[in-house]
């Protein structure tokens, strides 16, 4: 059970009201990341925005998609890792084995998604400060200076989401509960 209200169009502060109906169009339902965000209307507008800029970004949707896979199961998101889980298969075209190996921090069988997922982890890890070493291996792989901070910028969108499903503790739609995922870390962090 979510520790924060998950939103409706009847119950949401004025200020969250049109991005929800502008979330209920695209998704055919309302996400309860999108519900729990409209608690705070400039969080919920801070998520719409900063989605629309990262999809402009130079990534391909499949790289943006292993930069949110990967950030929400570092940050333990279960509702992320689930919702990304969708796009990454319905939209991206993602395989099996590529989403299981974001979705659990593996190496990546595809050595530019596994790249960037290196990269993302290492962005988080250091909290941007990189070492040069892998900088350098995320050039190698093809990827510009530019699609390094698009990776930051991917990072900050993931962890608006991920801090807030994490702090709200929302449950999955029953569209997402195919895609479950558990923090196998969870357990013995506790």
């Amino acid at each position: 059970m979510s520790r924060l209200p998950l939103r409706t169009l009847d119950d949401a502060p004025d200020g969250a009201k049109n991005g929800l109906e502008l979330s209920q169009k695209a998704n055919g339902f309302l996400p309860n990341l999108v519900r729990l965000l409209a608690n705070a209307p400039i969080a919920l507008e801070a998520y719409q925005t900063l989605s629309g800029i990262n999809a402009r970004s130079g990534l391909r949707l499949a790289e943006r998609e292993a930069v949110q896979i990967t950030a929400a199961a570092t940050h333990g998101c279960g509702f992320c890792v689930a919702g990304h889980t969708i796009v990454a298969y319905e939209r991206a075209g993602l395989s099996e084995d590529v989403v299981n190996a974001l979705r659990n921090n593996d190496h990546v069988p595809n050595e530019r998604l596994n790249a960037i997922a290196e990269f993302t982890r290492a962005v988080i890890r250091g909290r941007g400060n990189v070492n040069d070493n892998e900088l350098k291996a995320f050039r190698e792989a093809g990827f510009t200076d530019a699609n390094a901070l698009e990776v930051v910028l991917g990072v900050s969108l993931a962890t608006l989401c991920n801090f807030a499903n994490n702090l709200g503790r929302s449950e999955l739609n029953p569209e997402y509960l195919p895609y479950a995922w558990t923090n196998p870390t969870a357990a013995a962090a506790e």
